[in-house]
Formats: C-alpha cells, sequence, structure tokens
C-alpha cells in the first residue's frame, strides 16, 4: 500500500456534523482546514465511544499530536450540508497511531458523494514532548479498535 494510499478498515466510525457558517469562505464552500477539524470531530468521538476519552488519556500523563496529515479534496461542501464523517483506526505501535477518514454528503437520490479522504499519524508524547510508549490501558483499548482487514471502498 501507498504511503498516502487511504481506505477504511473495520470497524468504522460514523459521526455527523452540520456545516456552519463560519465553516466557509468567501467562495462560500467548506475552508480546506476546516477539514481537518472534521477528522478530529471524528477521532475523538470514535475514541469516546469506543475506546476511552483523550481526557483519559492526558490524565495518564500523554498527548497525541498530529505528527502526518493528508488530506485528497473531491467535492466541496457547503454551509448548511449535513456530512458524515468516517473513521477507522488503521496502524499502532508502540509510541504511535494512524486513523483514516472519508466524509460524505448524501446527493438528492440519498447516496454518498464522497468529499474528502485522508489520514493522520499520532505520535504520544509525554507533557515535556518527548516520545514515550502509550500506557498499557491505552494500548490495549485502541488495539482493540483496529482494523480487522475488511477494506471499505472509497472513490478514488
Amino acid at each position: 500500500m501507498s504511503k498516502l494510499a487511504v481506505s477504511l478498515v473495520e470497524p468504522v466510525f460514523t459521526v455527523q456534523y452540520r456545516v456552519i457558517y463560519g465553516d466557509t469562505d468567501a467562495a462560500g464552500v467548506v475552508y480546506n482546514a476546516n477539514y481537518l477539524r472534521y477528522f478530529e470531530i471524528g477521532r475523538t468521538e470514535m475514541m469516546r465511544a469506543w475506546a476511552l476519552p483523550y481526557s483519559a488519556i492526558e490524565a495518564m500523563g500523554c498527548i497525541l499530536p498530529v505528527t502526518e496529515s493528508y488530506l485528497r479534496f473531491k467535492a466541496p461542501a457547503a454551509y448548511d450540508d449535513l456530512i458524515t464523517i468516517s473513521t477507522s483506526l488503521v496502524e499502532v505501535s508502540k509510541v504511535t497511531c494512524r486513523f483514516h477518514y472519508a466524509i460524505t454528503r448524501e446527493d438528492v437520490a440519498s447516496r454518498p458523494v464522497l468529499l474528502v479522504k485522508g489520514f493522520t499519524s499520532h505520535a504520544c508524547v509525554n507533557r515535556q514532548g518527548k516520545l514515550t510508549p502509550f500506557p498499557a490501558a491505552v494500548l490495549e483499548k485502541i488495539t482493540a479498535l483496529l482494523g480487522k482487514g475488511t477494506e471499505r471502498e472509497m472513490n478514488s
């Protein structure tokens, strides 16, 4: 798989978000950097629902900064669109993890239209910013979220 290849792997967590006016630019579409915020919504809600909230990880002395991100834009979202953010965890090591995302909107025929796909990679660091292994409790929870090998196709 190419480093930039992005596919969702089961289990896939989904959350919906209604685009607010403040998310859009002068052209009336969602400003590109806001898609990273949407990725964060998907990731944090997935962790909260299926593993543990980021606040619990931080209470253990760990922070998970983004170390790499990639977005491939396919179609724009606009004010008041109801978008679906799909997230899956695809890789975990002792000190890093990688999430994949797809953001879609239903068209008039209620079919999903791919707007953006991408990934974020994260490192586990302590409060001093030094790379550190995930605490055992965190590693156990997130490893349980790893994709089970069934890939979900996304329109190129």
